[in-house]
Order: structure tokens, then sequence, then C-alpha cells
């Protein structure tokens, strides 16, 4: 695992996807951003997801499982990504974005997990620290460790990744898939409407 962000760099991820988040909602451009202002660790390539809530519902989560671009600008690309390009959602409104909690989670890079029996995935998984990916050819899905808090066991977990992968359900059980998990460092906003 990779050195834990610090609590200054956290509220400056959350500044900068909370800035993000307003001008997406206003429809306007991303301020450039100042790299030199910024720590060693967030100028570094990282890889991020940004998840949206309103009410305890979800609003919009995008991210990537590669690091390419600063950590801080992949935070901001991400939050802005969540706001208006998330398919399952309507463009968050300006009305809307105090009411909105940010989630960041930081990803580790992606390790195959080896397995020689299908039967044996569900034993290998770490219930809420293994993110997980699931790639057959072209199609592939992941979800994030905090998915393990909303289903019962690693069989259904593994069934509903199959099935966002756009895979029949139980389609790991024919051990044709290449398996990769990751881990991440999650962290919440709190009192949004005074970030």
């Amino acid at each position: 695992m990779e050195v834990p962000l610090s609590n200054s760099e956290k509220q400056t991820l959350f500044r900068l996807a909370r800035q993000a988040l307003h001008e997406a909602a206003h429809n306007q451009q991303l301020q450039p951003l100042d790299l030199d202002t910024l720590t060693p660790r967030l100028r570094a390539p990282g890889a991020s997801f940004v998840t949206l809530t309103m009410g305890g519902q979800l609003r919009g989560c995008i991210g990537t499982l590669k690091k390419q671009l600063p950590l801080a600008e992949d935070v901001r690309q991400h939050a802005v990504d969540a706001a208006i390009h998330d398919y399952r959602f309507t463009s968050v409104q300006p009305k809307e974005v105090d009411q909105i909690e940010i989630e960041i989670s930081v990803l580790t890079t992606p390790q195959p997990l080896e397995y020689s029996r299908p039967e044996d995935l569900p034993q290998l998984l770490r219930p809420n620290i293994d993110g997980v990916i699931l790639i057959q050819g072209n199609q592939r899905a992941t979800f994030l460790p905090q998915v393990w808090s909303k289903v019962p066991n690693a069989e259904i977990f593994l069934d509903m990744l199959c099935e966002k992968a756009l895979l029949s359900r139980g389609e790991w059980r024919q051990g044709s898939l290449e398996i990769l998990t990751y881990q991440v460092e999650c962290f919440h906003e709190t009192n949004p409407a005074k970030s």
C-alpha cells in the first residue's frame, strides 16, 4: 500500500473536487491547475474514483484504474465526469451542488489475482479490502471495495460484476476470466456546504 495521504492533502483534493463540481454544474470550464502549489504526492500520477451522493443516494460515480494524470488533476476530471457524464443520471444542476457530498477513492496499482480453479475465487477475494476488476476479451468491469458493504457474499459480488461487464451471471465459474485486485484509500467530505 502506498503512503497514506495527509489530512492536508485530502482537504486539498476535496477543495479541488468541490470547485470542479461547481464549475461543471454551472457549465464553466475548469480553471487551470497550478501544480507547483501542490505536494509531490498530488503532482504524481494517480488513479481515482469520485463518488457523488445526495441525501444518501448515488448521484454519480466515475473514475479510472490507470495512473495517467497527476492525482490532483485526476480527481478534478472525475468530479466533472461524475457530475455531468455519468450516463445513469442527469447532469448535476447548480441548485444541487450544496447538497452533494463527495467521496474520493485513490487506487493502488491493480495486480493480477492468480487462481487455478474458478471455485477458489470467492475465498481469494478480501471483502471490504479488495476492489476487483474482471476482464474477458473486450468486456471489463470493476467494483470498488465499498461495494462489498452492499453485497452479502463473494459469489453474489462476482455475479453482479459479471453482469456489469455485460456477461452472464456466473460467468466467473467458467474459469475464463482475468481477475485483478486493488485497494483504495477512501475518504468522505464532511460538512460539504461549508467547504
